[in-house]
């Protein structure tokens, strides 16, 4: 459908145009024209749909009249991340070029300063993350009984990072009059009640089925190693495996295992960088700049990158963990196949694994199928030892880049493989030898003779 029929002013129309959109997607098909008429809407839609637009596009348009006074924001949009929230306000930059809108963008790593000042010229946009939100309200810093448009976006993203209490506590703030608008990608049960709660007879916008991934994206599953050092090793293989990658993002269920993928990564000579919870703000988005300019290839990241961020051509994601929650994995795969182009996902599994994939697979509705030339192959091609082994010593030269010689242990035992192997993290600690000998060791040693007393 295109924009013109949906009943956006000519400011929002011409700014749209000049973005490059012509033909509205169904989210924003459906969303647009309730949200224009002051109803609640509950929207729900896969990942990648246009969701940001959905609200953002009649938002412009009912803000053109009136104006919002010092501390008293007149609309109020929630997001779960930093980097949503920064996109949300680039939206809103461009989209509402033609709008003379105060936007105040309240989140952590920024300074309170900076953020009350924009907040007590008034803002007409307020964007925010929960936790900063309520830093200010217990501040005494702004008020919520002026909102009239209530956005929150991802929120089975919220319901995950344990947000639900924060939102409920800052709903009680709102004028009962408001309007509400509810986005998700899918709709859990505590998400259902939140929303019969705070929503009043909303028109529900279901523009395809709850849980399920783009028919454009090509999912497959790869056998692995339970061995971190191992599974490494099997991604590296895949990633050389794969035609055409552009880039990829890389998701890990531990910010641990994100800092120590990309150290392996850059050890092997691959474009890679990590983004995780514990980075400041400036550097996370200076990461995110990188890979969408494609200064990066690579992109490490924990499940604070898998919601919602708009990086428009990913070629690739590859899933290193299984997710623990199945619906991780939809926003994950998400993040590629976006705007109908095509994409791929590989997920790394593990023999341990095998349940949480059948959760998954439930939740889609199909079965992922096996990517055929994976490990079965790569075991196939190394040579497996019969007989009685024999007691050779390794060469040290002989030693390839990613497999150290093995030392004996102490009561025979053999030692464990380490995460770290192969990121180079552990020093050789077996015991002195000629490569780091002490002076006082090497000199040769002279006889002192004593002398007797009579």
């Amino acid at each position: 459908m295109k924009f013109e029929k949906l009943g956006l002013s000519d400011k929002v129309l011409k700014s749209v145009k000049e973005a490059g959109f012509d033909e509205a997607t169904p989210i924003q098909a459906e969303g647009i024209p309730p949200a224009l008429e002051r109803k609640d809407v509950l929207g729900l839609a896969q990942t990648g749909s246009g969701k940001t637009a959905a609200f953002t596009l009649p938002m412009l348009s009912l803000l053109e009249k009136g104006r919002a006074r010092a501390r008293m924001p007149r609309t109020l949009i929630l997001e779960p991340t930093r980097e949503l929230a920064a996109q949300v306000e680039e939206a809103f930059e461009t989209l509402g070029k033609y709008h003379r809108l105060t936007i105040a963008l309240l989140i952590g790593g920024v300074s309170f300063d900076e953020q009350n000042a924009k907040i007590d010229r008034g803002a007409d946009v307020l964007i925010a993350t929960p936790g900063r939100l309520l830093d200010h309200i217990e501040r005494g810093k702004l008020m919520l009984h002026g909102i009239d448009i209530f956005v929150v976006d991802e929120a089975d993203r919220m319901l995950d990072m344990g947000f639900i209490p924060d939102i409920e506590r800052i709903c009680k703030l709102l004028p009962i009059t408001r309007q509400t608008l509810f986005f998700s990608a899918t709709m859990p049960p505590e998400i259902k009640r939140i929303t019969n709660q705070f929503l009043h007879n909303p028109v529900t916008v279901e523009v395809s089925k709850t849980s399920s991934t783009a028919d454009t994206i090509e999912q497959k599953k790869v056998k692995t190693s339970s061995v971190p050092r191992e599974k490494r090793a099997d991604m590296r293989r895949l990633i050389d495996k794969m035609d055409g990658i552009k880039n990829a993002i890389i998701f890990a269920n531990r910010k641990r295992t994100v800092g120590i993928i990309e150290r392996s990564m850059k050890k092997h000579k691959y474009s890679a960088a990590a983004l995780h919870g514990d980075m400041d703000q400036h550097s996370r988005m200076q990461t995110l700049k990188a890979f969408r300019d494609n200064e990066v290839t690579f992109l490490i990241a924990s499940d604070v990158a898998a919601r919602g961020l708009d990086i428009p051509d990913v070629s690739h994601i590859i899933n290193f963990d299984v997710p623990v929650h199945a619906e991780d994995y939809v926003h994950r795969i998400g993040r590629t196949g976006r705007a109908g182009r095509e994409g791929h996902a590989f997920m790394l599994v593990t023999d341990e694994e095998t349940k949480a994939v059948k959760a998954i697979e439930n939740l889609i509705g199909k079965e992922i199928e096996w990517f055929g030339d994976s490990l079965e192959k790569v075991e196939a091609e190394q040579p497996k030892q019969t007989g009685k082994p024999r007691n050779r010593k390794p060469k040290r030269e002989a030693a390839s880049e990613d497999r150290k010689p093995k030392r004996k242990q102490r009561g025979g035992r053999k030692r464990e493989p380490s995460v770290y192997d192969d990121v180079g993290s552990v020093p050789d600690s077996s015991g002195f030898h000629e490569g780091n000998m002490p002076d006082f060791l090497s000199r040769p040693l002279t006889r002192v003779s004593s002398n007797k007393e009579a």
